[in-house]
Order: C-alpha cells, then structure tokens, then sequence
C-alpha cells in the first residue's frame, strides 16, 4: 500500500494523510469563493422606517387592470397624465412612494412599463400590492 509503513505481519502502523489535507483545503477554497456570491444581496429592501410625527405620507397608488385604462388615485389617465400627476405630487412630497396594484393576469410588460413611467416622474420608491390567493377546494 503506497504512502503507509507495513511490518512483517501485515500491520499498518502509519496512515498518509496528504491526500486528504489536499481534498480539505481544496474544499475550503470552494467555500470561501461560494459564500461571497451567495452572501450578495440581489436587490437591495428599502424598509419604511417608523415615524414620530403626525405627518401623513402621500402614496400614489396605481391599479393596472387586465383591461381598460390605468388608474392613478382612482382616476383614469393616459401615460402623459400619469407621469405630470407622479410628477406634481413629488414636487409637494419629496420622497413620494407608489403601490402598483394590478391584476392577476395583466401582462409583465404593462406592469413594467407602469414602472418606466414612474421612474420618468421620478418616483423611486414603489411597491406592489397583492390579494392572497384564494384557497383551492377539493
């Protein structure tokens, strides 16, 4: 057997553990290169932070339907409409927020398209509301 001492009665009386070190730092080194993509934050959470003022903070709440128009505090406006109203109200609140609400079956591309029109306003903070899902019966 390579790497070990035998006696004349076929005893081991030493183990090489060179093998071995090399799988373990070998395994460490996956490790340590693995944990610094999977610690990575994706997407950066901008909690809302809890106040002490009587103020009430404005949001802009914009309902995307599965048809018809999009609806921006219950009005129906077109995406110039949208973005001069998201626009006015940042400049009388600061640090606007937004909840899209829409449908289950509205198409990504009209809830993303919502969102380029915010960002052209300058809304930066915009979150998504959501029904929990009706339970399935058997």
């Amino acid at each position: 057997m390579a790497g070990s001492s035998h006696q004349g009665d076929g005893m081991v009386t030493g183990i090489n553990v060179t093998p071995l070190v090399d799988i373990t730092l070998v395994l460490l080194i996956i490790m340590m290169v693995t944990s610094k993509i999977i610690s990575t934050p994706a997407l950066t959470m901008d909690l809302p932070r809890a106040a002490h003022t009587e103020e009430v903070q404005m949001i802009l709440s914009v309902i995307v339907p599965m048809k018809g128009p999009t609806l921006v505090n219950g009005a129906a406006l077109n995406d110039d409409a949208l973005v001069a109203e998201a626009k006015r109200l940042k400049l009388t609140q600061p640090d606007l927020r937004a909840v899209v609400h829409a449908e289950g079956d509205v198409q990504h591309r009209r809830v993303i398209h919502v969102l380029d029109l915010l960002q052209q306003a300058g809304v930066a903070h915009v979150g998504f509301a959501a029904l929990p899902m009706e339970p399935s019966t058997p």
